[in-house]
């Protein structure tokens, strides 16, 4: 058994590029913008770069990657225009992830600006079900969110309840972020398993798809999302050591989105691999 480590890669230059990218900073799994994380456009995808890609990381044994969708979008936004945004970006990035079939497509679930949690997780429901399709291939994962302001995401029970409300939520899953989950006021130090246990009360953790992996600049609880480099924040290496080879985690894809540049992440990527305990089948 190996570790599914990567960071996120610019995807400015397409999905070859992104995959020997990875393969520089000894990862095996990576993340990536769908479009411009700041705003709207999207790089045409061509298919020819896909299939390149695509035999490149068969050729390599390496598994899921894990898309992100942009941060502009905003399901439950107060605004109209906001939202439209969001739902047309959201379905147009679902048409586009189909051209690497089987991945996971990751997004923060938003803010409701005033209206209200039940509003929010109500708006976040429907967008879902406008845009979730029966043939589509891809999983949709929700965001763990750190609580700052008006998040909608900030516990497990807030994710629950919007997929209670999701028609087709087999097509779902969670992406736990530990920067978030630390900030929004869980102790994945000194009570990793407890933690993972209401996930799985909550949510079960059948629906854990993959781990955003970074440090805290911030106190357990202070709902800032601040991210640091692994094992220099309020988090610590011991404790992301603990993380990586938990039963419950070990096989999923981490990715790093500490604040970093290549050098860095591969630092990274070799400091927890040498921290991983290979178990034998």
């Amino acid at each position: 058994m190996i570790l599914h480590i990567g960071s996120h890669i610019s995807s400015s230059k397409g999905y070859e590029a992104m995959g020997k990218q990875a393969l520089k900073l000894g990862a095996n799994t990576f993340a990536f913008f769908t479009r411009n994380p700041r705003g709207g456009s999207a790089k045409a995808i061509l298919s020819e770069d896909v299939e390149r890609f695509q035999s490149l990381w068969k050729e390599q044994g390496y598994g899921k990657i894990v898309a992100h969708a942009p941060y502009t979008l905003n399901a439950c936004s107060d605004k109209p225009d906001v939202r439209r945004f969001a739902r047309e970006t959201f379905a147009d990035d679902l048409k586009r992830m189909e051209y690497t079939p089987g991945n996971y497509y990751n997004f923060h679930p938003g803010s409701h600006v005033g209206q209200g949690e039940e509003a929010g997780i109500r708006l976040i429901a429907k967008m879902l079900n406008t845009c979730l399709k029966q043939e589509q291939t891809t999983t949709v994962l929700l965001e763990t969110m750190a609580g700052k302001g008006s998040e909608i995401g900030r516990s497990f029970e807030e994710l629950s309840r919007i997929l209670q409300q999701v028609e087709l939520s087999e097509k779902m899953g969670v992406c736990l972020d530990t920067c978030h989950v630390w900030d929004a006021g869980y102790d994945i130090v000194e009570d990793l398993d407890g933690v993972l246990e209401a996930f799985d009360k909550t949510l079960g953790l059948a629906r854990l798809k993959a781990v955003h992996i970074n440090d805290s600049m911030n106190p357990r609880g202070s709902h800032k999302d601040r991210h640091a480099p692994i094992g220099e924040g309020f988090i610590g290496l011991a404790a992301f050591e603990r993380i990586i080879n938990h039963p419950a985690l070990r096989e999923l894809p981490f990715i790093l989105e500490t604040p970093n540049d290549d050098a860095g992440w591969a630092r990274e990527i070799a400091m927890l691999k040498e921290r991983f305990h290979c178990i034998s089948a």
